[in-house]
């Protein structure tokens, strides 16, 4: 039964000294299958005051200047000269390159070919994990209700801000929203609001909330916003210095802003600047992808997926498919399991091709969610993989 209950999740803007990290190391890596689509890259990126530092494993055949590649992703995110800030910026950083080659040991069990000791041919798994993938049909992204109205508030603070509308905006920002649920399951209303923005010396905090109170009711469902629903905006009352001048970053510290802001699980293993060798990825996006697919086939009002894989081996040690549809559910979960089971595959070279994952398209899921942009091949439904899972 439900019953009344009050979820939050938040989201960050991609001035936030995390996403900094997250989209330079994906940059990194689009860079790399851009030229090379055979590339392995396992890029992490830290960035504090005027330093951003590489570390990790590449391979790849591509000819790249990191260096450059890190100064323009710095420069479009809105950190591009010492006006923008005198720490941290495109024009003033140090690039500290710490990548080396992937380790031999490693590619042998992912490259499609055998190899001694290692069980089969076939393309193995980048490494041992598990993965989930969530859908629930909240919002029309398929999405949970609070992530997503957290996503908007900083997608529009975003637009605003690179359109030059506000200049007094400064690209870190962070946003939560709480959502309460109705005995029906479905959110009811939207009990309170955080949004945090980085800002000029010479704006007002009267300015700054007044602005951003306004951007929020432009954004998130008019029907849910009552008059019991609060605004905290700026709540220090103050938020000049940030990004890596106030805060270090580093690849992959959100992970749950990445996926489903904690209402769907999640197995650990971060995305950004990782190939899709790396089943922290692949994987985790092919789960959602078919979540997706079972939500969208009308089979459950909320579905989540796990897999699990071991190192080198093609196929995954397990899957679980999770139906938690508040008795809305068509038929049974061992029906549903049988059908994905014809219609997806889980194989690492088989989602590669299925999801178009050696394209250099990473960079694109790096802000504001992986699971809610409708470009990006997960999150797109396929007519015949549908059919099968309604059992035509």
């Amino acid at each position: 039964m439900n019953r009344l209950h009050i979820f939050s999740s938040e989201s960050v803007g991609e001035g936030h000294p995390d996403k900094v990290a997250d989209l330079i190391s994906d940059t990194v890596v689009d860079a790399c299958l851009a030229q090379d689509p055979a590339s392995r890259v396992a890029c992490e990126t830290l960035v504090k005051d005027s330093h951003v530092i590489l570390a990790g494993e590449i391979t790849t055949q591509a000819r790249l200047d990191y260096e450059q590649l890190v100064r323009d992703t710095v420069r479009a995110i809105g950190y591009a000269t010492p006006a923008d800030d005198p720490i941290f910026n495109a024009e003033t950083l140090t690039v500290t390159n710490l990548l080396s080659t992937q380790s031999p040991d490693i590619a042998q069990g992912v490259d499609a070919r055998e190899a001694e000791g290692k069980d089969g041919a076939e393309q193995g798994a980048g490494d041992q994990g598990i993965m989930f993938g969530y859908a629930a049909n909240e919002t029309p992204e398929l999405m949970p209700a609070p992530i997503m109205f957290a996503h908007r508030i900083m997608i529009e603070l975003a637009r605003v801000r690179h359109s030059g509308e506000v200049a007094w905006l400064r690209p870190d920002s962070k946003s939560q929203v709480a959502v309460e649920y109705g005995e029906d399951g479905k959110p009811a209303r939207i009990l309170n609001v955080v949004l945090s923005t980085q800002h000029t010396e010479d704006v007002s905090i009267s300015t700054i909330r007044e602005f951003c109170t306004d951007l929020i009711r432009r954004v998130l469902p008019a029907e849910l916003i009552t008059p019991e629903t609060e605004f905290f905006i700026n709540p220090t009352g103050r938020f000049v210095i940030g990004g890596p001048h106030g805060d270090s970053g580093l690849t992959g510290r959100k992970i749950i802003v990445d996926t489903y802001g904690g209402m769907g699980r999640h197995g650990g293993g971060a995305f950004s600047g990782k190939d899709c060798s790396k089943v922290d990825r692949s994987g985790a996006y092919m789960c959602r992808w078919v979540a997706k697919h079972i939500v969208a086939a009308g089979l459950a009002a909320r579905c989540e997926l796990q897999v699990a894989y071991a190192i080198g081996k093609a196929s995954p040690v397990s899957i679980m498919v999770d139906v938690d549809s508040f008795g809305t559910a068509s038929v049974s979960e061992d029906v549903i399991i049988e059908r994905v089971l014809r219609a997806f595959s889980f194989k690492p070279a088989d989602m590669e091709r299925a999801l178009g994952l050696r394209n250099p398209i990473f960079a694109r899921s790096t802000n504001y969610g992986h699971f809610t942009k409708s470009d990006l091949p997960w999150e797109q439904i396929d007519p015949e993989k549908l059919a099968i899972l309604k059992g035509n």
